[in-house]
Formats: structure tokens, C-alpha cells, sequence
């Protein structure tokens, strides 16, 4: 998707920022056997312990966790977590067919960003705590990376400060759209706890799907504006991300 596709960029132009796993699409163990074969590779044993499931964690802090529960030492840390990102994404390239073959769509994703896409008014991009490569793969794997702008979004690749992204993809959409956007005109939409700190302490309203591993009530809790079962009803979307549509 070009930033030249739809005229964008004028006054209540809103800048929505899809998060990717539990959201839009569930890849099922596939992320995990990126990590097993990876930890193999660079550690040179098998991990007996994997960072918990749909937190919304990024990806660098999952690894750093993922070193330390597997013992690790502390003085090779930073060293060994450098060559895991460079790995991961090449092992999770090398089950792109599993990806396809093993993962899924999560309910109305399709209808929900082909919609926003179509949309006057939408910026669609992404927050997510993928580093950039893996985000970029799974979106293509579904063929949702038409309907988005990936040089607009933020990745765990620039930041592993899950907060600290929403500045930067605000940063990108204004230099590539020419608007200002703030936490009035930017939303997250997405599943996690995670999802919700980002907007919160990073400058966004939050629009939580209840699709993932979190109730509800939690994702309310936690401080999203606005909190929807799935992403099966398209007005209602447009509704909680623009509430004035």
C-alpha cells in the first residue's frame, strides 16, 4: 500500500494502528518453533522453557527472557540476544508455508482492514511488538499487507519499549502523509494487556478486541476507550475507532 493510493493526510484524518498476532491473525505454534530452532542454533542446546503466549510482549523482551529461563549466563546476555534477533526472523522465513498452512485469520480481520483500507479518512497502519521482518511476513502470508501501510507502522525492530513505538509510527504517517497526529487522532487496535500500556503511556486510544487471551473486563480494566468482542461487526469498529463517524 502506497502513501499515494488515497488522498489522505486533511483534517480528522485518523491514524489506526493494527496490532498483528491474536488481532489480525494467529500463527499458531509456528513463532514458537522459530524460537526453539533459533535458541538451538545460537546457544547451541535445546530450551526447555518459552515465553508465555498472547502477552503482547516484544519480541526482543521475550527473547531476553527466553535466554534467562534457560540459564543463560548474565555475562553473555546482550551478546547471545543480538544474534537471536538476526536468527528468528530467518528461521520463522524458513516456515512461511507453515504459516499459511498452520495459522489463521482471526474472526471479521479480513472484512475489518479491507474496510479500513477502503475508508476516507484512515491511515491504516501498524504498532506491533513483531520485529519487521516477522511482521511483514505474516501479513503477506494472508495477503493483508495491501491494506496496509508498513512504512507508516512500528516494529519491535525500532524499539523494544512497546510505548515508545506509537511516537515513531506518528512520526512516519506525518512525514509520509503530511498530518499531525496526536493521541486524539491515533488508535490501537488490538488484544493484549500490552496493547492497552502502549496506547496509555504512549500517546493513543485504544479500541481492545477481546478475540485473544484477554476478558473484556481486563482489557476495560486496564484503560481501552473502547472494547469489542471481535472484529466481525465493521460498523461498530468505525464506531469505537471514530466515535464522532
Amino acid at each position: 500500500m502506497s502513501s499515494s493510493s488515497t488522498a489522505r493526510g486533511e483534517p480528522g484524518t485518523i491514524l489506526l494502528l493494527w496490532d498483528i498476532d491474536r488481532t489480525l491473525i494467529y500463527v499458531g505454534d509456528v513463532d514458537r518453533t522459530a524460537y526453539r530452532e533459533a535458541f538451538e542454533e545460537v546457544v547451541g542446546r535445546p530450551a526447555r522453557r518459552f515465553p508465555a503466549r498472547g502477552t503482547g510482549v516484544t519480541m526482543p523482551r521475550a527473547i531476553r527472557g527466553l535466554l534467562l529461563d534457560n540459564a543463560v549466563p548474565e555475562d553473555d546476555l546482550e551478546q547471545l540476544l543480538s544474534r537471536m534477533l538476526k536468527v528468528v526472523p530467518e528461521r520463522l522465513a524458513a516456515h512461511e508455508d507453515d504459516v499459511r498452512r498452520d495459522g489463521s485469520l482471526m474472526p471479521g480481520a479480513r472484512a475489518a482492514v479491507t474496510a479500513v483500507a477502503a475508508a476516507d479518512g484512515f491511515v491504516p497502519a501498524v504498532v506491533t511488538g513483531n520485529l519487521e521482518p516477522n511482521a511483514r511476513l505474516k501479513l503477506r502470508a494472508f495477503g493483508l499487507d495491501r491494506y496496509i501501510d508498513l512504512d507508516a507502522g512500528a516494529y519491535a525492530s525500532d524499539d523494544e519499549h512497546r510505548p515508545a513505538l506509537v511516537a515513531i509510527a506518528q512520526r512516519r504517517a506525518e512525514e509520509r502523509y503530511g498530518a499531525r497526529f496526536t493521541r486524539t487522532n491515533t488508535v490501537i487496535v488490538g488484544d493484549s494487556l500490552e496493547d492497552v500500556r502502549t496506547g496509555v503511556e504512549g500517546g493513543a486510544r485504544v479500541v481492545g478486541v477481546a478475540a485473544g487471551r484477554t476478558s473484556t473486563a481486563a482489557l476495560r480494566e486496564a484503560g481501552a476507550d473502547a472494547v469489542l468482542p471481535d472484529l466481525t461487526d465493521v460498523e461498530r469498529l468505525f464506531r469505537a475507532v471514530d466515535p464522532a463517524r
